[in-house]
């Protein structure tokens, strides 16, 4: 695939159908805003149970992950998917203090807070 220049902006890139999950209704409702500004399609997950269920039914470009979530959390959830959908892009939003003790991320990270255009970079850059 040919690489676009880094001065391409977000919205002329290809819209991705995206799920976003959060268990904070206000920061997925603001994250889920921000992808649609960008022409993204936006799926909504409030748990990790509910993203697989939603990766079972619907097929996606990119997962993004909150880390702190009850039951599940975003490193427990990205490990399922990279077992089940291997070669879907997922993008870890946190910050560094919450990874547990000696876990070791290798996919994408998203600092909070973000702005919608540090969103746009790691999507650009997971998904070129």
């Amino acid at each position: 695939m040919e690489q676009l220049p880094q001065s391409t902006p977000a919205s002329l890139l290809r819209p991705l159908r995206v799920l976003a999950v959060d268990d904070d209704s206000l920061v997925l409702f603001n994250t889920a805003a921000m992808l649609e500004d960008m022409g993204h399609v936006v799926v909504e997950a409030g748990s990790g149970e509910d993203a697989l269920a939603a990766l079972r039914k619907e097929s996606f470009d990119l997962v993004i992950t909150d880390q702190v979530m009850p039951r599940m959390t975003g490193v427990e959830l990205m490990r399922i998917i990279e077992r089940e959908w291997p070669h879907l892009p997922v993008i870890l939003a946190t910050g560094f203090a919450e990874l547990p003790d000696g876990a070791q991320v290798k996919k994408p990270m998203l600092n909070k807070p973000f702005t919608e255009a540090d969103l746009a970079d790691v999507v650009k850059a997971v998904t070129l």
